[in-house]
């Protein structure tokens, strides 16, 4: 299979540039979100407010790759807690509870930045 198109979609982040990776990459009818956490200005939220948080900033990169949240057909969710499970399966239920991706969730020791609680990766296919 030859790749015929391959886009990076920018969040404007600092550790962009320093880690050198891409908000997600959308090569030819796949898309690649890097892990996603929580906006800073959720850094007191609990893991349900952050995963609401993750899934708008996941949505808004499904619309600058011209998908739709129904193409998603994957997650990968990471918790620094595992009793923050049902709040998180919560919130991707909201989210995902009809197009129901295949998905995991894993605890972690440790994320970039002490207060975030959930980081989600996400695969869609048009």
């Amino acid at each position: 299979m030859t790749l015929t198109t391959k886009v990076k979609i920018s969040s404007g982040g600092a550790y962009e540039s320093v880690f050198g990776y891409s908000r997600a990459v959308k090569a030819d009818n796949q898309l690649h979100i890097s892990g996603t956490c929580a906006t800073p200005d959720f850094e007191k939220a609990d893991a349900y407010e952050q995963t609401k948080s993750i899934m708008n900033t996941i949505a808004s990169v499904i619309q600058q790759a011209d998908m739709e949240m129904e193409d998603v057909v994957r997650t990968v969710v990471y918790v620094r807690d595992i009793n923050d499970a049902e709040k998180v399966a919560k919130a991707h239920l909201e989210t995902f509870g009809t197009i129901r991706p295949a998905s995991t969730i894993v605890q972690v020791d440790s994320m970039l930045r002490t207060w975030q609680r959930v980081e989600i990766e996400t695969y869609a296919i048009r």
